[in-house]
């Protein structure tokens, strides 16, 4: 063991007790110091931890800095303040980037490749690419000296030992959202291949990226980092990398039902600083049986949507079959551009004939279905378009053109409820949110799903009987055929206590620059519903989350700042000796 860090270790214990009547320590090193620091070790190799700060002590950084004191008192093993021990839990998260930051990108650039969407008709447990994944995953845990266990392969384990028998869990993801690959095109004609990740400037682009095998990443290497240097642990840490989070969720019960659940659980799946609140999950789910066309004029024979139901995509497409494409492909173009003129135009309606099909083309901009508020939702817009043409362009109708006509009456534009009349909001989770996004169509039925995002206010047994009301008045006024299935998950809300929730905000508000205090999110995540669950990044709020989007990114800078959170959080974390 590393006797500095044991000293360190030693510290922690002594500095607890007085951590009920201390003001909070800081790590005094600001995220330009940090800067400053990454950018002097930017051409300078590094062995380990002690060499990386016998370093930093002789630059001219040290002395502006006031760093030179922390790092001879804890190289001569000496007893740190409460502020030095942070300040060595910030420089060894700095010392992450720079000895590891490339190889973590490349590690990231590994697990983009291996595509891991849900194909129909395979479970997530026997589909080969998940097998594959998990292997990659073994390998590197076993490279970096942690323990590996596959559990029926649906969690995959990584465990760090510490002392005690308290567990923090790290939860992530393996599992992504499907594509479409013909919608991953920058606007400048640039075509991205998804399970590829293509650099251009600093963004990382690939299906994974941002959503969420970043966090399986980081937190591996933040491991590996304090394997090495020989970190003492006052408990232990279990990444614990679900695959089917992003499905039918039940890879994580599975788990749990064989296995103990971890006392605090966190997810790197979310957003910074630290998430107290969850908005709940719901789906409405409709059902149009397949049938004949009726009437004169065009058909529409297939419209496309989101390929998950928490998926808003860049652009719907709907074919129409006729014996007059060119003439109503130019019927269509006409009425489309009056449709965008009149409902905002900040969306575009396109048309091309091939054959006797006309191909109409929705374009907005994609967007996760839990902020729909950062995208224009093609899916919406397409069926209240198909709708508006009654009476313009002549249409016949079918299962299709009573699903627009259900769209449009029920939800329209709008995302926050307001067209049914079943809206509400909480101050401080956010308004519920409904987007129209997953379409599938086979041999018998079309189906169309708008997902719910719901904040405090309401039970999710009131909103559910308050939207099934309403639907199945609409649905006996016009006679239209269909189903509905609804479902809707509880939001989560945590009032946490504890030194392990001052240690989340202060490394996350310090190294980000972010005011400090708790947020929420429109996301629910696979710690929703465990013991002292929260999220801890990676996103930053205020900017628009790209996962489940076409082309999602991340940026280098952003996944580098990552794992040197994660690396200080989880040492903070683990050292701490009450949480």
């Amino acid at each position: 063991m590393d006797f500095s860090f044991k000293r360190l270790a030693a510290t922690t214990l002594i500095l607890a007790s007085l951590s009920s009547l201390a003001t909070p320590a800081f790590a005094n090193i600001t995220p330009q110091q940090s800067a400053a620091i990454l950018k002097s070790f930017s051409d300078a190799p590094v062995t380990d931890f002690r060499q990386f700060l016998t370093t930093l002590a002789k630059s001219d950084l040290a002395k502006t800095d006031d760093l030179g004191s922390a790092i001879s008192t804890f190289q001569g093993n000496k007893t740190l303040s409460a502020e030095q021990q942070n300040e060595i839990y910030r420089l060894l998260g700095i010392y992450a980037r720079v000895k590891y930051g490339n190889a973590a990108l490349e590690t990231l650039r590994e697990l983009v490749a291996i595509p891991t969407f849900r194909v129909d008709g395979v479970a997530q447990h026997d589909n080969p690419e998940f097998i594959k994944i998990a292997d990659k995953i073994k390998s590197l845990a076993q490279a970096f000296n942690l323990n590996f266990r596959n559990v029926d392969n649906r969690v995959y384990e990584i465990s760090l030992e510490g002392a005690g028998e308290e567990v923090v869990g790290i939860h992530a993801h393996a599992d992504v959202v499907p594509v479409t690959p013909e919608n991953w095109v920058l606007p400048d004609g640039t075509k991205l291949d998804p399970f590829k990740v293509t650099l251009i400037g600093d963004r990382m682009y690939g299906r994974g990226t941002e959503d969420d095998k970043n966090g399986i990443v980081v937190t591996l290497y933040a491991m590996k980092i304090i394997k090495e240097e020989k970190l003492p642990l006052a408990r232990n840490f279990k990444l614990l990398v679900d695959t089917t989070e992003e499905t039918t969720g039940d890879a994580i019960p599975y788990y749990f039902e064989r296995n103990p659940v971890p006392n605090y659980n966190l997810a790197l799946d979310g957003g910074y600083p630290v998430v107290i609140a969850e908005k709940g999950y719901g789906t409405v789910m409709a059902t149009f049986a397949r049938r004949k066309a009726e009437g004169q004029g065009a058909e529409i024979t297939s419209m496309t949507g989101g390929l998950a139901t928490n998926q808003i995509p860049s652009a719907s497409v709907a074919t129409l079959i006729t014996d007059k494409p060119a003439e109503l492909a130019a019927s269509l173009l006409k009425a489309g551009g009056e449709y965008v003129k009149h409902n905002g135009g900040d969306f575009t309606i396109t048309t091309k004939v091939d054959g006797n099909d006309v191909k109409l083309t929705v374009t907005g901009v994609s967007a996760h279905s839990s902020e729909p508020e950062s995208g224009v939702n093609p899916v919406a817009r397409m069926l209240d378009f198909i709708n508006s043409l009654d009476g313009k362009v002549a249409l016949k109708h079918n299962h299709i053109t009573d699903a627009a006509r259900y769209a449009a009456d029920n939800w329209g534009l709008d995302y926050l409820g307001g067209k049914l009349g079943v809206g509400f909001s909480d101050a401080f989770m956010g308004p519920l949110t409904t987007s129209l996004t997953y379409v599938a169509m086979d041999d018998k039925t079309f189906k169309l799903a708008v997902n719910l995002r719901v904040p405090k206010g309401k039970s999710p047994e009131a909103l559910k009987s308050e939207i099934a009301d309403k639907i199945g008045a609409w649905s006996k006024k016009t006679h239209i055929a269909a189903t509905f299935d609804y479902s809707v998950a509880a939001p989560m809300y945590r009032n946490p206590e504890g030194e392990w929730v001052k240690a989340l905000l202060a490394v996350a508000t310090e190294n980000l620059g972010m005011e400090h205090k708790f947020g929420t999110s429109a996301g629910a995540t696979s710690v929703h519903n465990l013991p002292n669950g929260v999220q801890f990044g990676l996103a930053m709020p205020n900017v628009k989350y790209t996962g489940h989007t076409d082309g999602e990114f991340k940026t280098v800078e952003q996944f580098l700042l990552d794992l040197q959170v994660v690396t200080e959080m989880m040492s903070r974390i683990g050292q701490l000796p009450k949480l």
